[in-house]
């Protein structure tokens, strides 16, 4: 359906409903509710006394999403906003259940007014929420080689970087760069052709892509702050549930769950992380880099935490 949300297929479903149904009392939070494929799948197995509330920084999904989640009234409500604010909207120990997808839309990718896709020619844009800060062609132009380099590296562990860096700094002496064709075709010429292996497989672009759109959207900052208010937003019994798309995020999801653990302030629901089953990877390509981990906050502290892989 055009403008609905089979243009974003959700990822882990079936696993995200089994982590959460079963604690949902009175309020589940979605933290990055897209166009509201996780949200709808919750409001629909969950009893009518259980409400929910969606945030999104990307203006436009939050107004697809109240369409879409329009059927379940005032059980719904939706705030325009980056999730690093959630403890301040839901409260203290308010929710049942809080759920972050990390993953970008799939609208998002194939619109090319974002920028974040090299298929189709856009503005180097990649901010989610277009309100305010600098877009990727701020940091493209503006960051000297080596700053530029130590984004790529740091962000998606591109080991081309400095090369890409290079090559960027000398294209840009030419002009400003600002078309996303244009930037994927530089790194292309900078990294030159890959191996056959699973590197060889991705375009070479794809790497300085999602480093660039991490870093204009502050994904790792913005992770960590909700990561520290998980503790402040559930109830005793209430679970968090995170789905991440690179090894970077799901380190810190572990990492954090791992430390929540050993304080005995909370137990592992999943002790390795869930991918998708092959039936749902060859249906949809984009879940076969999920992740998802969930933790339970515990009624009383344990002595001893719980093992983590």
């Amino acid at each position: 359906m055009p403008g609905g949300i089979d243009e974003h297929v959700p990822v882990l479903v079936d696993e995200v409903l089994a982590a959460i149904v079963p604690v949902a009392k009175t309020l589940i939070v979605d933290c990055t509710v897209g166009l509201g494929g996780h949200s709808r799948a919750l409001l629909e197995a969950t009893p009518a006394s259980v409400n929910l509330i969606g945030l999104d920084a990307d203006a436009g999904n939050l107004e697809r999403a109240a369409e879409n989640l329009r059927p379940f009234g005032a059980r719904v409500q939706l705030r325009l906003g980056n999730f690093t604010s959630v403890a301040s909207i839901v409260g203290s120990g308010a929710a049942d259940a809080l759920l972050a997808d990390l993953g970008v839309s799939s609208n998002q990718i194939s619109d090319p007014r974002r920028g974040l896709s090299f298929e189709v020619d856009g503005p180097l844009d990649m901010r989610l929420d277009q309100r305010s800060g600098p877009t990727a062609a701020d940091l493209v132009n503006d960051l000297d080689e080596e700053a530029l380099a130590n984004l790529l590296y740091v962000q998606s562990q591109e080991r081309s970087s400095r090369r890409i860096a290079k090559r960027i700094c000398a294209a840009r002496r030419m002009g400003r760069l600002n078309s996303t064709v244009l930037l994927a075709r530089i790194v292309a010429e900078a990294v030159g052709p890959r191996p056959f292996g699973r590197a060889g497989r991705i375009h070479p672009a794809t790497r300085t892509f999602m480093a660039l759109r991490m870093a204009v959207n502050r994904e790792g900052e913005s992770l960590a702050a909700l990561l520290r208010q998980v503790p402040m937003v559930l109830r005793a019994g209430g679970r968090a549930a995170i789905i991440s798309f690179h090894s970077g995020e799901d380190r810190l999801v572990k990492e954090e769950f791992r430390m929540l653990s050993r304080a005995g302030q909370f137990g592992l629901v999943t002790r390795k992380p869930i991918s998708a089953s092959a039936e749902e990877a060859a249906r949809n390509a984009r879940s076969r880099s999920a992740k998802l981990r969930v933790a339970e906050k515990l009624e009383e502290q344990l002595s001893d935490g719980n093992a983590v892989e």
